[in-house]
């Protein structure tokens, strides 16, 4: 059995890979997907806290599931902003585009 700190070192990495991801990049679909990440390592503390301080509820679970849906509602909504811009456009380069300035 892992215990919890093998489940938080994960995290951590995922976290850690996630924000240089979302930091790093300039493609507008590579930066949505590290956001992803970011929240998946999010949903692993939230299993792993919930199954340690309380091992017979399945809150952690409950949120996690939360995450995901508020997750998959945003990788919609980006994804279909990046569509649109990359459509008017022609680029989905997050420092190429100008949408603000006049």
């Amino acid at each position: 059995m892992v215990s919890l700190h093998g489940y938080l070192v994960l995290a951590a990495f995922l976290f850690g890979l996630g924000l240089y991801g979302a930091l790093a990049r300039t493609n507008a679909i590579r930066i949505l997907m590290a956001i992803e990440l970011m929240l998946n390592a999010v949903n692993i503390n939230l299993v792993a806290f919930a199954q340690y301080l309380t091992p017979g509820l399945v809150t952690g679970a409950v949120f996690a599931v939360f995450v995901i849906t508020v997750a998959a509602a945003e990788a919609a909504v980006g994804l279909a902003i990046v569509l649109l811009v990359a459509r008017q456009r022609g680029v989905i380069e997050v420092d190429k585009i100008n949408l603000m300035k006049w």
